[in-house]
């Protein structure tokens, strides 16, 4: 028979009160509520913001919400949890955040980056979402970067300003255009319409699904400029098609 389940802890007052807290090597104050198989945030204001690090690392937090308004609070380290959404509110809450660790979680959609850069792209310079499901969608890192254009560090590797010119250059494109509309639809309050800036405004579902094909298989600065050039033109894009194998010698 199975081992029994470990029952998950409420973080109530009583045991914020009882974590651990130090002073780190940077002489930051961190206060540790690591492992106790919490499975949300509640109850924050307990800590009366006299913290710059909150480490929630190997708990079984679902969603990245629930703070209260602090100012002092400027790196989350939730590591090993559940989190598959994040709160569009989150900006508004810690004002501050600049460091969020969200290592090993369970994001799927571009469409919590979104959330997360409705508040924080002002703030934010770093972050992690290494071990996350999101990072294999096609241009996962752009993405980022131009979401939230003060980032200086994502996976723990520098964003370098070649990142950001490429970036940049592809969200301007109708490639880029098409691809941040189906992030917004993703997040099920997207409304199509006959918006002019949509170059999908008036292709059918299956020349819908054949561009976005394109899209997801274009590899190079090239590629995304002849999507666009064919977007702009009407003209439904096509795969790229592999060049044929060399002849045998």
């Amino acid at each position: 028979s199975s081992r029994p389940r470990a029952p998950t802890m409420r973080l109530t007052a009583d045991v914020l009160l009882n974590c651990h807290a130090r002073i780190n090597t940077c002489l930051e104050r961190e206060l540790d509520v690591r492992g106790l198989k919490i499975p949300a945030i509640e109850n924050l204001g307990a800590t009366q913001d006299q913290y710059d690090i909150i480490d929630f690392t190997d708990n079984e937090i679902k969603k990245l919400d629930n703070f209260p308004r602090f100012t002092r609070l400027s790196t989350l380290l939730i590591s090993n949890n559940h989190v598959s959404r994040v709160s569009s509110q989150l900006g508004e809450q810690l004002a501050n955040l600049s460091c969020l660790v969200l290592t090993n979680n369970r994001l799927e959609q571009l469409s919590e980056v979104d959330n997360l850069a409705a508040g924080c792209a002002g703030s934010l310079t770093s972050l992690s979402l290494v071990g996350n499901p999101v990072v294999r969608r096609q241009h996962y890192r752009l993405y980022v970067i131009h979401k939230l254009p003060n980032l200086k560090e994502l996976d723990f590797s520098k964003v370098k300003a070649s990142e950001r010119k490429e970036s940049e250059r592809l969200f301007k494109s109708a490639a880029g255009k098409l691809m941040a509309a189906d992030v917004e639809a993703e997040s099920k309050t997207f409304t199509p319409g006959e918006d002019s800036t949509n170059p999908l405004a008036k292709f059918t579902p299956e020349q819908r699904a054949q561009a976005r094909a394109a899209i997801a298989a274009a590899t190079t600065p090239e590629d995304v400029d002849r999507i666009e050039r064919q977007l702009k033109a009407g003209i439904v894009p096509t795969v790229k098609a592999a060049p044929p194998p060399a002849p045998p010698p």
